[in-house]
């Protein structure tokens, strides 16, 4: 069964978000596509969610009733547009729930207080359930779900949050919110809990230098499983994992100290990266 107002509805999601999954997703046969289409749709709305400003019970409200959409997805009968556009390709790809869930439960951690110098098994369970598990999804969406996949996706999955976390460390201080690990803070002397004087804080080059290589060692290990995958399937993804090699190479390049510098790809570069590594690879 078609439901092409679905299609339609997720579809301009994606191309009205400006993501640069977006490169990603046109390199695969148009039914996977279509699939990535309402995947990302349901994390852009999930996220937005989370960072409404309305008040967090409302905000757990409405990611619960999604939760009730997942269900009625397996059901056969969601109501929403994007839900409804996520039915083929979850029976189609053997989509989990589980993942959907995830990334539900991930959501709801940026609720309330949300996450102030997270313990590093915190982060980690974070990292796993906002990308992770979207990961998880994807490679399902790709053609590759087999367990070389999955551990390619949860690797990669963490490096590309991590790489987010320093990307936007200052938007995230804005919202109050400060995801570097406290085992980090602590080793470079940083007591100050508020997320805003942490970045100023002098010692904030040293923890970012920290996380940036733990960021390199998951992708060094998302490279390492991809080995075992069947690559050809898995362009989209590897094209995103060289997309975020590069933004993290060029955050370490601005440097530590001017944080409120934006560091982004130009769309030659993401061009450059999608035909090396999605149309010729």
């Amino acid at each position: 069964m078609t439901d092409d107002e679905a299609k339609a509805h997720v579809r301009a999601v994606t191309v009205a978000s400006g993501t640069s999954f977006y490169w990603a997703m046109r390199l695969l046969p148009a039914a996977r596509r279509e699939a990535m289409f309402a995947i990302y749709a349901f994390c852009r709305e999930v996220d937005d969610i989370a960072d409404d400003a309305g008040p967090p019970d409302d905000k757990r409200r409405r990611l619960d009733l999604w939760r009730d959409e997942i269900d009625a997805i397996y059901a056969g009968g969601p109501a929403g547009l994007t839900a409804r556009a996520l039915v083929e390709p979850t029976r189609r790809y053997g989509l989990r729930r589980e993942d959907f869930l995830a990334v539900i439960d991930g959501m709801k951690m940026d609720l309330g207080e949300g996450l102030k110098a997270p313990q590093f098994d915190e982060l980690e369970l974070y990292c796993h359930r906002v990308a992770g598990a979207v990961g998880l999804l994807s490679i399902r969406a790709f053609g590759d779900g087999g367990p070389h996949a999955q551990a390619f996706a949860l690797a990669l999955g963490t490096a590309l949050q991590l790489t987010n976390i320093l990307r936007d460390m200052v938007e995230d201080a804005e919202r109050d919110r400060l995801y570097l690990p406290r085992e980090l803070l602590d080793e470079a002397g940083i007591e100050v809990a508020a997320p805003r004087e942490v970045l100023r804080h002098a010692a904030i080059p040293e923890v970012c230098a920290a996380l940036a290589r733990i960021a390199k060692q998951k992708f060094d290990e998302a490279q390492s499983a991809l080995a075992d995958c069947d690559r050809r399937a898995l362009r989209p993804g590897v094209v995103m994992m060289m997309h975020y090699r590069r933004l993290l190479a060029a955050l370490e390049r601005r440097g530590w100290t001017r944080l409120e510098v934006p560091v982004r790809l130009s769309k030659p570069e993401k061009l450059l990266i999608a035909l090396r590594h999605g149309v010729f690879a």
